[in-house]
């Protein structure tokens, strides 16, 4: 399934739209990862630790995606678009949503 942020797939034809698709993943940080997110944010550096959390919610929030648009008969999603907000107490939590059309192109 191709999925893509811009509105159009160069080459292809939207034949039918199907309407909008989102997938949503919420992730938690632990004590130990902030513990060392901590200590990276003193010294500098980035923190991979944050950085594969994200890139896990990102790749959960966008398969979540695929998956719904393809339960309506899509198979492509076109116009997506990405946010992130952290949540909970304390900012504990990282949600990832995408959010796209779902179509059918040929």
């Amino acid at each position: 399934m191709q999925v893509t942020t811009t509105h159009h797939i160069e080459g292809k034809r939207i034949t039918r739209y199907y309407g909008v698709v989102a997938g949503e993943a919420i992730l938690g940080a632990n004590l130990f990862k902030d513990l060392f997110a901590g200590i990276r944010d003193l010294v500098g550096g980035r923190s991979a630790t944050y950085e594969k959390e994200l890139q896990r919610a990102r790749d959960i929030a966008l398969q979540e995606l695929r998956q719904r648009a393809q339960e309506l008969g899509a198979n492509a999603v076109v116009g997506v678009d990405l946010d992130y907000q952290v949540l909970g107490q304390s900012n504990g939590m990282l949600m990832v949503s995408a959010s796209g059309t779902a179509v059918l192109i040929e």
